[in-house]
């Protein structure tokens, strides 16, 4: 009896066991359903949000802007988006009408704007902000296909978490990696440094961008081609910053440009875009991250980059910028050749006005100055053959340097080239009593006078252009003499009254 007794508690235990296991099981059964409905029903809500910003609000605008006409993704790339982003507008940005014709997919959302001026067509439509009123702007490079909403959304987030110095965010595809690089352009020299940083300005390669869209209609061309390069230079205007996205990555469809023949077409086309974004801009001199140095501006070969000088203020004065570097090298060539001639020849000579004033403020011409002036003794011309020659007619030295007889007056000048008028003036002197003075006066040179003989005797040696050549004694009593007190600590333009 005893023993029954025994199995029934130990039975009774046995139920108790499996009540308490079947209802712990039940209960963490139904919290896990409560986890799972509610991370559904959170993505379901973030979708929904993410899907009524881009209708509602305005969210993002997807521009395409550089790509080629015989080979590109631009149907596939709009196809993704249209699929992703419902209700985003998108903007292919285009310089003309693409031929052959890009073959899109029919959607109200998707707009072509040609930048071309065409006699039919409405101002605001061949403008891309009349098409774009989102808040953000999301650059697609070529070949880009969009698999995820939630890297827009991600981006978009980023991006408006950004402080100062950033403005964009940058994603790379699969078959690019980023580099990042500082650009500065300095307008007021015509020139344009990169150089590897740790605070990216730019990127080589073409990645996915973001930014605000106030912050790109802040800016003077901001579809200009090659994109984004060019874009990438007027941000460096206003030393925004670019904050690159590691985590994100974008599937690029397939690499571009396979055929040779398409890939040296590409090249080419980017070159010849690049050197139009350079002319249009006003960049001379380019300085690349390895050192090396482009040049763009005139040549032996071609026009000085300014027209005629009037009343000794050349026009990029005007525009706030100083002698385009590309002339002032010519300038030094010039200059260089012409020493070396006059020594040659043994006539004593001494640098004269403005560049003796920039010799002696860092040896060099001075930076707006467009032309070098240089004096000689009137009886030492016969003891240049070159000289010489040029009182009947222009003569080119076997160097390609032209030397003629001014046109304005009583002097010479020597030029970089028959095409480029860059040059260096010779002013001969004579001494009457003891002053040195000449029978052609500059009237818009106010530094264009007489000045006492003993100056120069003995002459001395200035640094100049990277070589010694011979100046005036007592340079700075010289040139306050000609140009006043203070002239070497104070420099002023030609006419600082027409400038601000």
């Amino acid at each position: 009896m005893r023993l029954a007794r025994c199995e029934c508690l130990l039975l009774i235990a046995l139920v108790i066991n499996l009540l308490i296991f079947y209802y712990i099981t039940k209960i963490q059964y139904s919290l896990d359903k409560c986890v799972c409905s509610l991370d559904t029903t959170d993505l379901e809500v973030q979708e929904s949000l993410f899907n009524n910003n881009i209708r509602k609000e305005n969210l993002v605008t997807v521009v395409i802007r550089e790509f080629e006409e015989f080979d590109n993704r631009v149907s596939g790339m709009v196809t993704s988006v249209l699929e992703v982003l419902p209700g985003v507008n998108i903007v292919i940005i285009v310089d003309t009408l693409p031929y052959p014709p890009l073959e899109l997919p029919e959607s109200d959302l998707v707009h072509i704007v040609s930048l071309h001026v065409t006699p039919d067509q409405a101002l605001l439509k061949r403008r891309p902000e009349y098409h774009i009123k989102s808040k953000y702007v999301l650059f697609l490079p070529d070949g880009v296909k969009l698999t995820s909403k939630r890297q827009i959304l991600n981006m978009a987030e980023k991006t408006s978490l950004l402080s100062p110095p950033y403005r964009m965010t940058a994603a790379s595809t699969q078959y690019e990696s980023l580099e990042c690089e500082d650009v500065k352009f300095d307008i007021r020299t015509w020139t344009l440094n990169h150089s590897k940083a740790k605070l990216c300005s730019a990127l080589e390669g073409y990645p996915v961008l973001m930014m605000e869209t106030k912050y790109l209609f802040n800016l003077s061309d901001p579809f200009a081609r090659p994109f984004p390069s060019a874009l990438f230079v007027q941000t460096s205007v206003h030393h925004w910053k670019i904050h690159i996205l590691a985590d994100i990555t974008f599937l690029q469809d397939i690499q571009l440009f396979s055929n040779p023949h398409h890939q040296w077409k590409h090249k080419k086309n980017i070159k010849e875009r690049l050197v139009q974004f350079y002319h249009n801009f006003g960049v001379k001199k380019v300085t690349k991250a390895s050192g090396r140095t482009e040049w763009y501006g005139c040549a032996k070969d071609t026009e000085r980059c300014f027209g005629t000088v009037i009343n000794d203020m050349p026009d990029y004065i005007y525009s706030g910028r100083w002698t385009p570097p590309c002339c002032l090298k010519a300038l030094r060539e010039t200059a260089h050749h012409v020493f070396a001639i006059l020594e040659e020849s043994k006539v004593i000579y001494w640098l004269e006005g403005g560049s003796l004033l920039g010799a002696a403020r860092n040896g060099d011409i001075i930076p707006w100055d467009y032309d070098v002036d240089v004096g000689i003794y009137l009886d030492e011309i016969k003891n240049c053959e070159l000289l010489q020659k040029a009182e009947t007619q222009a003569v080119v030295d076997e160097a390609g340097f032209v030397w003629e007889k001014a046109t304005e007056g009583d002097f010479y000048r020597v030029q970089y080239s028959q095409t480029n008028r860059l040059h260096v003036d010779i002013y001969p002197f004579f001494s009457r009593r003891g002053i040195m003075t000449k029978n052609t006066w500059m009237k818009s040179h106010k530094q264009d006078t007489e000045f006492p003989e003993h100056y120069l005797k003995p002459l001395e040696k200035i640094n100049f252009i990277g070589m010694d050549v011979s100046a005036p004694n007592n340079v700075r009593d010289f040139l306050e003499y000609k140009f006043g007190k203070g002239v070497v600590e104070n420099p002023l333009y030609p006419n600082t009254r027409k400038v601000s």
